[in-house]
Parts: structure tokens; C-alpha cells; sequence
């Protein structure tokens, strides 16, 4: 089988020889070529690449959750075509990894190397959902590109932290659970926003959702993950459905505790809820609308402020090695 092997130089978890030893073990089964990266976009460059010459079987990600989103955006340039599409395969090289623990792969590379290795020999895979991320027609957001996201997306207060902290890691500091808890808080003192929500979601056949001060739209579960343990803010989230998403109208001092709480005593049975919380499963098309800017990221990628955007969840979207 001939691969193409995208490898993110600056993953976090992962040294220039560790990285090496897992490209020459993947060579070992494969016909591979190795590319790393040089520049943001570059890995979805090369996916497109691989994807429109019609060469390459299986493209497999080496990094975060931002390489495997840019390596899916890439092999997805012109749509889903599970069948005749190269597949997709991660290895886990970033600080969190959710994509692949969320498919059940080790979280660390080399446990994951070899587990990759063994789906290839038993042709074990699988077709995942994915989200799509779309400007909205007649809004100022309307020419801004689509984008697909692997597990979730947030727009509103996470969004701002998600941000802050690429800001922080940008001026050298490393990704850290201490360093996303300074920036929570400081997104909670400098949110003008989250006492009265500035968003509404609109979707066919259902009632406006209106004053909304987060929003997270899930793909999957867990939404992250803290260390090992995994935290959920849509436990129904699946790669074979549709999206979901959790909403906060109010993000008070009580409220925050209260959901900051839950999130993180949640399972795969209970997520966060109240009478702040608002809920939805399986939604097959929706659109977020804010009265001014708000921060927007997809798959912890921050992507500036937007106001409007439209969202659609698309089954069986990109064939998986697991």
C-alpha cells in the first residue's frame, strides 16, 4: 500500500527521533513517503495533493488535532467520497489528541504506531461523521470559507480561551492544563458577554434558542480531555450521528462554578445541565448568530471573530484506520 505520512515537526509530544523511529517502522509495511511540515496549511496542501493525484491509499497525520484537521480539510477539499478517498490514520503526537483517543487509539505514538499497524494487516477501519463549518448567506460572514472539524467547535466564551491560550503558546509558553485555567479565568474577567448571551442558534423545525453566552458544537465524545480524564459537554455526541451542542445562557461566577463542576465530574452518561444549560442531539443543520463579534475555533484552532456562522453534520464522511 502506498502512504503518505504528514509529519507536524513542532508536535509537542513527539522528539525528532521518536518521530523517525515511527516513520521507519510504518516504512517497514508500507510504500511511504514522509513530508513534514513547514508552514500552517501545509499539511492540508499536501492531503489535497495526495488526494487529487489519485496515488496515495491511506495519508496518515503525525501531531495534534490541528495537523489531523488540516490533513481531513485537505483529503476533503471537493467532498466526501469514503470509498474513493485516501483513508485517514493518526498517530498521536500533540498535547491532547482528542480525534484519536476518540477513536480509540493509545494516546501515546508509539503504543499508537502499533496499533496502526495491526488495523492495516486486519483491513480494520471505519467511516466517520464529521462537521462541516460554513459562512452564512446574507450575513458579512457569507464569503468566508468552509471548513470540516473532526470533533467539536465552539463559538462564544471557550472560543475566547482557545485564543488566549494559542496567544500564550505563540510567546513560547508550553500547552499545560495550568496554563488553559489562567486563561479561563482571565476570559471570564475580560468577557464583557457572559452575563447576557449575545448568540442565538436557529434550526429548520425548531424554536429559536436565544441568548446563549457559550456554544459548543460536539462531533463526538469526550469533547477533551484533561490528563486522562476525559471530559464530556455532549455525552451523546457520536462520530455516527449528526451534531450536538451545549449551550450556556449565563456564565456568572455560581454558573461557571456550577458547570465547571460538572464538566469536570462528567461521564459518558451525565453531562453538564440546569436551567442555564441548553442541550440538543443530533442536529443535522443549524446557524449561530451573535448581535457583535465573538470568538470562533474548530478543533482548537482559533479562527478570529465571526458573527454568523452555519454548521452541518455529515454522516459517513471520511473513511478511518482504527
Amino acid at each position: 500500500m502506498r502512504a503518505l505520512l504528514v509529519v507536524n515537526p513542532k508536535a509537542t509530544s513527539t522528539s525528532a527521533r521518536t518521530r523517525d523511529v515511527l516513520a521507519h517502522a510504518l516504512a517497514s509495511d508500507l510504500k511511504l513517503d514522509v513530508v513534514s511540515t513547514t508552514h500552517r496549511g501545509h499539511a492540508r496542501e499536501l492531503a489535497r495533493q495526495a488526494a487529487e493525484e489519485g496515488q496515495v491509499e491511506l495519508v496518515i497525520a503525525l501531531g495534534g488535532d490541528g495537523t489531523v484537521n488540516e490533513v481531513a480539510n485537505g483529503l476533503l477539499h471537493r467532498g466526501p467520497d469514503p470509498e474513493g478517498l485516501p483513508r485517514l490514520a493518526v498517530v498521536p503526537g500533540g498535547s491532547t489528541n482528542v480525534f484519536a483517543r476518540a477513536l480509540g487509539l493509545p494516546n501515546h505514538p508509539v503504543e499508537a504506531t502499533g496499533a496502526l499497524l495491526s488495523a492495516l494487516e486486519s483491513g480494520s477501519s471505519r467511516t466517520v461523521g464529521l462537521g462541516f463549518a460554513d459562512g452564512t448567506a446574507g450575513t458579512v460572514d457569507a464569503g468566508v470559507p468552509g471548513r470540516w472539524f473532526t470533533f467539536c467547535a465552539g463559538f462564544g466564551f471557550d472560543a475566547g480561551v482557545v485564543g488566549r491560550v494559542e496567544q500564550q503558546r505563540e510567546r513560547g509558553k508550553r500547552s499545560t492544563h495550568a496554563l488553559y485555567v489562567r486563561q479561563v479565568l482571565r476570559q471570564f474577567v475580560g468577557d464583557p458577554h457572559r452575563r447576557r448571551g449575545t448568540i442565538v442558534l436557529e434550526r429548520p423545525g425548531g424554536e429559536p434558542v436565544e441568548g446563549l453566552a457559550a456554544s459548543i458544537v460536539c462531533n463526538t465524545a469526550p469533547w477533551t480531555y484533561l490528563g486522562n480524564k476525559a471530559v464530556y459537554a455532549a455525552p451523546a455526541a457520536s462520530f455516527d450521528t449528526a451534531l450536538d451542542v451545549l449551550g450556556l445562557t449565563r456564565l456568572s461566577s455560581a454558573a461557571v462554578a456550577r458547570y465547571g463542576t460538572q464538566l469536570l465530574t462528567s461521564s459518558p452518561e451525565r453531562g453538564p445541565r440546569g436551567k442555564h444549560a441548553v442541550s440538543l442531539h443530533d442536529v443535522a443543520a443549524f446557524t449561530l448568530h451573535s448581535q457583535v463579534p465573538l470568538p470562533f475555533q474548530m478543533d482548537g484552532d482559533h479562527l478570529g471573530l465571526r458573527t454568523s456562522v452555519s454548521f452541518t453534520g455529515v454522516r459517513r464522511a471520511l473513511r478511518v484506520i482504527v
